[in-house]
């Protein structure tokens, strides 16, 4: 739920290249174009706004002595609200600065902080390549994507500086589309698809050139990713548990053969059949519960741990526990049952011998 909200729930996200994946947007592919986006915005009804933007990974920026590689996204002043993404200081991308092909730049907090540690940066001037920016703004921090990279290493350029100063490019990588009303996103979308169609010439069975994400599909490949890695777990604690019975009545079954003279005592003194299979079973369910309580106590204590590392907020629910209790007295028993009818079985007279 957390990768949707970060998507947008109103949010459609169109990029150049083909492929069903979720993957991010694909740079250098020439598919998409600027045109695509009016017809869009022509023939679409209950678009919110649309956002296009050509990215470059990798690329080389410097500031005095320092040196790094960051992602240049060229965007338009619309970037901030179709992305819901706000400035930490100074100013974002201005209408000013697309009809002047201004060279003035937005940084990410991590590139920010890689080029001028902690001094502020605004007013400053990185070279992207061979062409210098002014600083104009800080992004504020939104940490890491849904595909684990770094958000807060990019720098954000005017869609006209990036196309015709310094990228030198006639298309686009992406274009983020977000609507008025979240239910008509699949329907938004589809239709996207078609005028894309008609506008690349495309045909069955032709693959298409570009690819439409809302946030449905991250949505199910969430639930795909979660489905697979629930049966993946209930799998390995079956096999867990499984390998911890099996282990348990032998070490029961050890502990019976060793304590011969003791259950043959116990009988001789009158001790019944039922007491000794009861005495066993207690002591079958008495180690899978103490494994239990062990075994919750370093869970618990393994996910705070990592919720501080992590630096995320960690729920601890009373679920898992109870189901802890429920498999312990099951295993305890099952795996119990032949260790104490053996020790029941047990003749007095062949005990004590």
């Amino acid at each position: 739920m957390k990768k949707v909200n970060s998507f947008g729930i109103k949010a459609i996200m169109v990029t150049a290249g083909g492929g069903k994946g979720l993957s991010p947007p694909q740079e250098g592919i020439t598919t998409l174009r600027l045109e695509d986006l009016e017809g869009i915005r022509n023939q679409v009804q209950g678009l919110d706004l649309l956002s296009p933007g050509v990215m470059k990974r990798g690329s080389s920026i410097k500031a005095g002595n320092a040196q790094t590689q960051a992602t240049v996204f060229a965007v338009e002043p619309d970037w901030y609200e179709a992305w819901e993404w706000q400035l930490r200081s100074g100013e974002p991308i201005s209408a000013e600065d697309m009809s002047t092909m201004a060279r003035t730049c937005n940084l990410g907090t991590t590139l920010s902080r890689t080029l001028f540690g902690d001094t502020d940066p605004i007013g400053e001037y990185i070279q992207i390549g061979t062409t210098r920016f002014l600083v104009k703004g800080v992004l504020e921090s939104r940490g890491t994507s849904p595909s684990g990279g770094d958000m807060d290493n990019r720098v954000l350029i005017p869609l006209t500086t990036g196309m015709r100063r310094l990228l030198n490019v006639d298309y686009v990588s992406f274009i983020r589309v977000k609507v008025k009303d979240p239910k008509d996103l699949v329907a938004i979308g589809d239709e996207i698809r078609k005028i894309l169609h008609e506008r690349h010439h495309i045909t069955p069975p032709q693959e298409d050139d570009f690819a439409i994400v809302t946030a449905a599909d991250i949505a199910k490949a969430a639930r795909g990713i979660s489905g697979t890695l629930s049966i993946l777990l209930i799998a390995l604690a079956a096999l867990s548990l499984i390998v911890g019975g099996i282990v348990l009545m032998n070490i029961l079954l050890i502990s019976v053969s060793e304590r011969i003279k003791e259950i043959g005592l116990r009988r001789a003194l009158g001790a019944t059949q039922s007491d000794i299979f009861m005495q066993f079973l207690a002591e079958s369910l008495a180690i899978t519960l103490l494994g239990m309580v062990f075994g919750s106590i370093v869970g618990w204590g393994a996910s705070v741990l990592v919720g501080k590392f992590a630096k995320a907020p960690v729920v601890i629910s009373w679920e898992p526990f109870a189901l802890a209790v429920i498999f312990s007295l099951i295993v305890g028993l099952f795996f119990g049952i032949q260790p104490a009818r053996r020790a029941a079985r047990l003749k007095p007279v062949e005990a004590l011998q």
